[in-house]
């Protein structure tokens, strides 16, 4: 099936999932039971057609991913802070919303700025060392993209035996089964999304991969003699870079081409980094996360009779494309011909039903007609009768009035 659309991300003992303007966020709270909030995050892409553009649409969707996963994660990890009341509500209080959203803006800043440190700036230290030895511009580049591979996968393995990342990333796993137990056309109960592979082509992990890989790239063509400058025109670039990756990834998660399975398989395999087989329960709340803002139901049913418009119409193609044997074109010039002849006949019989029924209604007719001259013959003989008789009797009276005048 196509892309749903849906993305998520794995939170504290939970799981968020986005469906356009609306998320959800479930939550296993320590008792067991399963917390879900829902919200709505209004996009820049909404109020601008500039921010829809191709490439900024990308930064626009890594900056607010960025604030929206890490207010969820505030969120996810207030059910277990002992200074924090653990059931779900949103405050009224403004001070306090401002200085929730204050804070949350502070740390989204000092993540980018740790980040950048972390896998822009050191990676292109550690490569600046080796300048001696090696003296292509093009191959220190290289080395400095090696060197920012190696800290990202370092960095990932080394989070992932917290015993709290290891959960996360748990909830990554079932968060991707179940987006995958839904596009493949699946019912989503515990049983369907267990079977499911924990890798998906829109993955985090996989964006994360495309934006190494072309930075790699992109720092080759970067030529400038002051150090600043470079480190600067790296920082420059992240944006544009994230942007480009992110158009990769929307094009990836809607195509089935072979090539682009191929230049996914890369960031597919990092994923067995970043995601764990999950539990019944973790794929629980998955599963009450997605429920809650998709309508998974109406989504695939919209795709299988797409599916089948699409294979009618290539069925269709395929019989007008195939070059018929001499025997099928004979077989078919005869059905043609009988068609053709049973047509003929059956025209032929209605055309002479027709001239049988004109012919009765002139029968009919001339009949009638003769029956009304008939009738006016008649008619005519009685008046010319009735004339006579009364002529004769006005003649009688005369000669009676006449002859007894006479005997007078």
């Amino acid at each position: 099936m196509k892309s749903s659309g849906i993305g998520g991300q794995a939170v504290l003992e939970g799981v968020m999932m986005k469906n356009k303007s609306e998320y959800a966020v479930a939550v296993r709270k320590p008792d067991g039971e399963i917390a879900v909030t829902r919200g709505k995050c209004k996009s820049l892409a909404e109020r601008s057609l500039f921010f829809r553009l191709p490439i900024v649409r990308g930064i626009v969707a890594f900056v607010e991913s960025l604030l929206l996963g890490m207010r969820t994660l505030t969120y996810s990890a207030s059910f277990y802070e002992e200074e924090e009341e653990k059931k779900m509500e949103e405050t009224s209080d403004s001070k306090s919303d401002l200085k929730e959203r204050i804070v949350m803006g502070v740390t989204v800043c000092i993540s980018v700025v740790v980040a950048l440190l972390a896998f822009v700036v050191l990676p292109y230290v550690l490569s600046q060392m080796l300048s001696s030895k090696v003296e292509s511009v093009t191959a220190l580049a290289a080395v400095e993209g090696a060197f920012r591979v190696i800290l990202f996968i370092a960095y990932v393995v080394a989070i992932s035996f917290m015993e709290d990342i290891h959960r996360t990333l748990r909830y990554h796993g079932a968060e991707h089964k179940t987006i995958n137990c839904i596009e493949n056309g699946l019912e989503l109960t515990v049983g369907n999304v267990r079977r499911q592979s924990k890798h998906h082509r829109r993955c985090g992990t996989s964006f994360m991969f495309v934006v190494l890989f072309l930075s790699i790239i992109f720092f080759m063509f970067i030529h400038f003699e002051n150090m600043w400058l470079r480190i600067l025109a790296r920082i420059i670039l992240i944006p544009l870079i994230a942007g480009i990756s992110y158009e990769f990834i929307l094009f990836a998660g809607n195509s089935e081409s072979k090539v682009v399975e191929i230049l996914s398989k890369p960031g597919m395999l990092l994923q067995m980094l970043t995601t764990r087989e999950p539990d019944n329960k973790m794929i629980e709340v998955a599963i009450a996360s997605v429920e809650e803002i998709f309508d998974w139901r109406e989504y695939q049913r919209r795709c299988i009779a797409a599916k089948k418009s699409k294979a009618k119409l290539e069925r269709s193609h395929q019989g007008q494309s195939r070059r018929k044997s001499r025997s099928e074109l004979a077989e078919e010039m005869k059905n043609r011909e009988e068609e053709n002849a049973k047509r003929a006949n059956e025209r032929a019989k209605r055309m002479m039903e027709q001239e049988r029924k004109e012919l009765e209604l002139e029968k009919i007719a001339d009949e009638a007609e003769k029956k009304k001259s008939k009738e006016k013959l008649k008619k005519e003989k009685e008046k010319k009768a009735a004339l006579a008789e009364e002529k004769e009797e006005v003649t009688l009276d005369s000669l009676n009035h006449y002859f007894n005048e006479e005997e007078k």
